[in-house]
């Protein structure tokens, strides 16, 4: 009963800034970077079979995403404290070497930039080449509801993640993901075109940083690891993983240049 008191109590600890300040960037940025994808779609959907179908397929796949977080967040909190520390921290570090991988070599030139233009043309075209619809249409409600929901899935296990692992965070978390969702919108309405101001590439590595440093800190945590400096080792963290992901993509350079030789 000991271990269930101290775990409650330290969940029922006030949220400072410090605390939250990482996670709700981290929820951002991420959120932002998945967010940004999906607008893609959804406003060639719109653009090619409809809006009224876009909007519906996506406003359906934010329920479902919605109710996830509601009923997930919760649940998580039933477990031992230690053991989501060490279960969420060890999956956001997978999480966030697989998006540092992908900026790592995107940014040494071994793989393509994304590209969110070319995306949004491809889409048109596919759509374009189905039959057109007359009042709901399925294909574009199906299509814009799969790419919110892929999309917004990576959100909701970020928000979750980051959220469960410490005391009082899913709030906070949810509400910079909430931020990001509200940014994509309003740029949506704005533009009706794919947000590729947006360095998608810088914003991948940067949260994948912040990913990595968080389940660090997290992994450390449910292990019963002190930390110097409590949260703010998260900051130190942070550093590292930046370090180690530039000078990794100056190798990769070197050896792409050397393959071209």
């Amino acid at each position: 009963m000991g271990d269930i008191d101290a775990a409650l109590t330290e969940r029922a600890k006030p949220v400072d800034l410090l605390h939250a300040g990482p996670s709700v960037l981290a929820a951002f940025l991420a959120s932002l970077v998945e967010f940004v994808e999906a607008l893609t779609v959804v406003l060639a959907v719109g653009a090619t079979r409809g809006w009224r179908s876009a909007l519906g397929g996506s406003a359906l796949g934010l329920l479902v995403l919605l109710l996830l977080v509601a009923v997930l967040g919760p649940l998580l909190t039933r477990i031992p404290l230690h053991a989501v520390q060490l279960g969420v921290g060890a999956l956001l570090l997978l999480f966030g070497m697989r998006w540092l991988r992908k900026a790592i070599l995107r940014s040494a030139g071994v793989i393509a930039l994304h590209d969110e233009d070319a995306l949004y043309h491809r889409q048109r075209h596919t759509l374009g080449a189905a039959p057109a619809a007359v009042g709901w249409d399925a294909l574009a409600v199906t299509t814009a509801f799969k790419i919110t929901m892929i999309e917004g899935i990576e959100v909701v296990f970020i928000v979750i993640a980051v959220g469960a692992a410490g005391r009082g965070l899913l709030l906070p978390a949810s509400l910079g993901a909430l931020a990001a969702l509200a940014l994509v919108i309003l740029l949506g309405f704005a533009l009706r075109r794919p947000v590729s101001m947006i360095p998608e590439n810088a914003l991948k590595f940067i949260v994948g940083v912040l990913l990595c440093a968080f389940g660090t800190f997290w992994i450390g945590e449910g292990a019963a690891i002190v930390w110097p400096g409590g949260d703010v080792s998260l900051v130190a963290l942070g550093i590292g993983f930046l370090v180690v992901a530039l000078g990794t993509v100056s190798l990769c350079r070197r050896s792409v240049a050397g393959v071209v030789r």
